[in-house]
């Protein structure tokens, strides 16, 4: 019996992306055309109308609706060379414009025209908003992170809280980290084994200005789900600093070297 893939998309974060990463997961897709693409949250970063911002200069410095043509964009991309369904959960960041709204102008928050899917356009590029906790799987829900309370700085172990509480497979973003954490549960015949799955981040970290130096616990990468009949297996992929990435023994997007190791320019041929 066949199984169909799910590629989970994780937290981009628009425009601190890796745009090397980025593009060649788009590139994946298209050649690989998945049962369906699931954008697990954070996808834009938004960082004018974050708290953290609030009353400095990076709350004037950045454009919303700047930002979200390039965002748009960057699904418009993805959209040019993949027919099948995109579904996206909205992250804690993607939120941000409509929540400055609701705090400080809630007058104007009902015409809910910061809402993400309004500034990206999801209805002309064919994109559907999931509501946190949606079954995307048997026994698997999806989830960007910041819905459930805690963090733990161990790759997996966040996801894995989630499944105690939920009783169920959970897929997330939202910790920038890559890893499958399993956790069995019952007796004899009656054990399971459910799954915690973070799937990492496809960011660019030099861009982050939050983090000092560049440094964190984070994995680079995106994951898959390969969906049976009755269950789902994690699988999660990640990706080298060059943005290529492993999938089925076939690396993705490697930038060509010579024999020396240096890299080759795109206009130059080595000799047969």
């Amino acid at each position: 019996m066949s199984v169909e893939e799910i590629v989970i998309v994780s937290d981009v974060q628009y425009p601190l992306h890796d745009a090397r990463a980025v593009r060649n997961l788009w590139a994946y897709i298209a050649d690989r055309q998945p049962a369906e693409v699931l954008i697990i949250g954070d996808f834009m970063d938004y960082a004018a109308p974050s708290r953290w911002s609030k009353d400095t200069r990076a709350e004037f410095e950045n454009d919303v609706m700047r930002e979200s043509e390039g965002g748009k964009a960057l699904l418009a991309d993805l959209r040019e060379g993949y027919g099948g369904p995109i579904k996206f959960v909205v992250g804690n960041h993607d939120a941000r414009p409509r929540d400055y709204l609701l705090r400080y102008a809630p007058a104007l928050a009902s015409s809910h025209a910061f809402d993400v899917d309004v500034l990206l356009d999801f209805e002309g590029l064919g994109i559907e908003i999931l509501p946190p906790f949606a079954e995307i799987a048997p026994g698997w829900v999806a989830m960007h992170g910041h819905e459930l309370k805690g963090l733990n700085q161990i790759p997996g172990r966040t996801a894995a809280a989630k499944v105690k509480k939920l009783d169920r497979s959970v897929v997330m973003g939202h910790t920038h980290r890559n890893a499958v954490s399993p956790e069995t549960v019952g007796v004899g015949k009656y054990r399971r084994t459910l799954f915690g799955f973070e799937v990492g981040h496809l960011m660019d970290e030099s861009k982050a200005q939050y983090l000092a130096g560049g440094v964190a616990n984070w994995q680079k990468g995106w994951g898959q789900l390969l969906v049976g009949k009755y269950s789902a297996v994690p699988v999660p992929i990640y990706v080298e600093r060059d943005g290529s990435f492993v999938v089925d023994g076939v690396r993705y997007g490697a930038i060509k070297r010579n024999s020396r190791g240096h890299f080759i320019k795109k206009d130059f041929k080595l000799a047969a």
